[in-house]
């Protein structure tokens, strides 16, 4: 399997090192930032970019990835303009796994056999897609895997130990666990009890456990990856971003310091 997200999580099960994952919404503030900033974070020591389908309708989004979604959305962002940018990104030389971030809608709106093969041609290692259940998934998991594809699903803190087996056997990549009960967005805190569930969890698996929702500051990325095998930033990052030029470079140094906290914590 020819998969640089695969390929990445094994180097990181053979040092034993952290994972930091950021996500970035595709076209805000617009496709160019966009382009800019995944060759940014590859060089500022990002292991995996997360790149957000704008959609109308999230289910998991707080207000700071609705706002920048419906940014995007209003420039006439479309699905091809993910497929051409990272066709264009792979021709550049970037090398860091990619993986494609939408809910389901706009995915079965576009067709999920061209989708698949979209993804797989335009240079993309893998899908998350937050409101498609192991059970309905099961059906293209032979798409993903002819398309060198991993799908990755999400884990919840009120998922039963028994689920979590079942999506860590369908879970290709990673297991995404969402930190907090709610939507995304950068939090002051992180619950009392987040240590002790994602110790629960990697009881009951060997995949490797990112954990995402809510993580903004370095101290927070520390104490979770002394447990967890990386992290996912998404609002804190694209939050940044509404402050132009200044901005791009807030976030890129926002990136640089959560990196090397996750890898100070080893």
């Amino acid at each position: 399997m020819n998969n640089r997200l695969i390929q990445k999580i094994r180097e990181q099960e053979r040092s034993q090192s952290k994972l930091f994952c950021a996500y970035l919404t595709l076209g805000y503030p617009n496709l160019s930032t966009t382009e800019t900033l995944i060759s940014a974070f590859e060089q500022a020591g990002v292991d995996i970019v997360e790149l957000g389908f704008p959609f109308s309708d999230p289910l998991a989004d707080g207000p700071t990835i609705q706002f920048a979604s419906a940014q995007a959305i209003r420039r006439g962002v479309g699905i091809r303009d993910a497929f051409h940018l990272i066709r264009k990104l792979r021709r550049k030389g970037v090398s860091i796994p990619i993986l494609f971030f939408s809910y389901l809608n706009p995915i079965m709106h576009y067709g999920v056999s061209r989708a698949v093969r979209q993804l797989h041609q335009s240079g993309f290692d893998g899908l998350i897609v937050p409101d498609l259940p192991p059970e309905e998934g099961r059906m293209w998991e032979s798409w993903f895997k002819r398309s060198d594809l991993s799908i990755v699903y999400l884990v919840a803190p009120t998922t039963r130990q028994d689920r979590i087996k079942e999506i860590a056997r369908h879970s290709n990549g990673f297991i995404y666990y969402v930190s907090l009960k709610g939507v995304t967005g950068a939090r002051s805190s992180i619950p009392t009890d987040l240590v002790k569930k994602i110790k629960a969890v990697k009881q009951l698996t060997r995949k490797r456990v990112l954990v995402g929702f809510g993580v903004s500051r370095p101290d927070q990325v520390k104490t979770i990856t002394r447990v967890a095998d990386g992290i996912i930033v998404g609002s804190a990052i694209v939050e940044r971003l509404k402050g132009g030029r200044k901005g791009i470079r807030s976030a890129i140094s926002l990136v640089a310091q959560l990196s090397k906290a996750a890898k100070r914590a080893q």
